[in-house]
């Protein structure tokens, strides 16, 4: 047994972890393809504990059916739905939601373990806390953005959407960064300031570009303007304001689609910029250097998975390989932020 008093890394925690944020990846892409086939409000109530168990009669479908009768989403989209139908949409929300209490227990159950046999470094047990806390209050928001849609619309609010996501791509991040620490151990000195403050910034552009595309996603923005480079023939759409400034943020489809791509242009310049100056510093590890260029590989491959995507009018398949991308060049964009800080 290997106690956190004299060591500084476990490699059996690491690998907890990595798997943990494997999860989190595969949630992620459930939750794509549930928004992408519209099933996110075919459950309409919070149950933690008693909702992991699916309707297991024709009674038992037959009254599920009738609480999402009632929500707008029926009655203005999707009325005369068959129970056939109303399955198939059920399926995907309740495997998301799920794979979401799966991720609880697989997260705590070890945690505790690990607290018990005192295998994890001392300098990380808070950090462990932090993320169990997250998880748990990611179940809340998960269900205040379902809350969105059952009342007065006929899909979740796209803010509380990216909200919801936002705070799942944080988790990953989370999740990488401690599993390679827990891995590799406390780095024994840091290194130059200016290459720390770039993959910083790297990392919070590759989040923000994630929240603007779940703003597309929550508004239904990538179904609209599906040429490109040129939005249906112009470079601005010539509906780009909205109704308020709030609307032209979050709500108004062609200006976050304007803004989704805006940030897609910026992020792969960037990303050039940071891999060409990355291979030329020297005094860089090579380690370091090897993922600043694969970030730029991943931005390369998802900026195409976003024009194709756009472009083929977001196919279910597309699109989650889209919402894939984002998470697996985040975990290239949080492999190079941590690399970087150790000489």
């Amino acid at each position: 047994m290997t106690s956190f008093l004299r060591s500084d890394r476990s490699r059996p925690v690491a690998v907890w972890l990595f798997a943990v944020a494997a999860l989190v990846l595969a949630m992620v892409v459930v939750g794509g393809a549930t928004r992408l086939t519209g099933s996110g409000l075919s459950i309409t109530e919070w149950k933690p504990v008693t909702g992991a168990v699916p309707p297991m009669s024709e009674q038992a479908w037959q009254t599920e059916f009738a609480k999402y009768k009632v929500i707008p989403q029926y009655t203005q989209l999707n009325r005369g739905m068959s129970l056939s139908e109303f399955k198939g949409i059920y399926w995907w929300e309740w495997g998301h939601r799920l794979l979401g209490r799966l991720i609880g227990l697989a997260f705590a159950l070890p945690f505790a373990v690990f607290l018990i046999r005192r295998e994890i470094p001392r300098r990380l047990i808070w950090r462990c806390g932090v993320m169990l806390g997250l998880g748990g209050l990611q179940g809340a928001i998960g269900w205040w953005m379902v809350s969105s849609g059952l009342a007065d619309r006929v899909s979740v609010a796209p803010e509380r959407l990216a909200t919801h996501l936002s705070l799942a791509l944080i988790l990953f991040v989370m999740l990488v960064w401690t599993g390679l620490d827990a891995w590799n151990g406390a780095p024994r000195q840091e290194s130059p300031t200016r290459w720390r403050t770039v993959a910083w910034v790297f990392l919070g552009a590759v989040l923000f570009q994630s929240l603007l595309g779940a703003l597309v996603a929550g508004s239904d923005a990538g179904y609209i303007f599906n040429d490109w480079p040129l939005m249906n023939g112009a470079l601005i759409p010539r509906d780009y304001a909205g109704d308020s400034l709030w609307a032209t943020i979050a709500h108004n489809q062609a200006s976050v689609q304007l803004h989704h791509r805006i940030g897609a242009y910026l992020l792969f310049a960037g990303a050039i910029v940071m891999a060409a100056m990355a291979w030329r510093a020297r005094f860089l590890p090579q380690q370091a250097r090897v993922l600043a260029v694969a970030a730029l590989g991943v931005t390369v491959l998802q900026a195409v998975l976003g024009i194709a995507t756009l472009m083929a009018g977001v196919p279910l398949w597309l699109g989650i390989l889209h919402q894939a991308g984002a998470v697996v060049l985040l975990a290239a964009a949080t492999a190079f932020a941590w690399r970087v800080r150790r000489p």
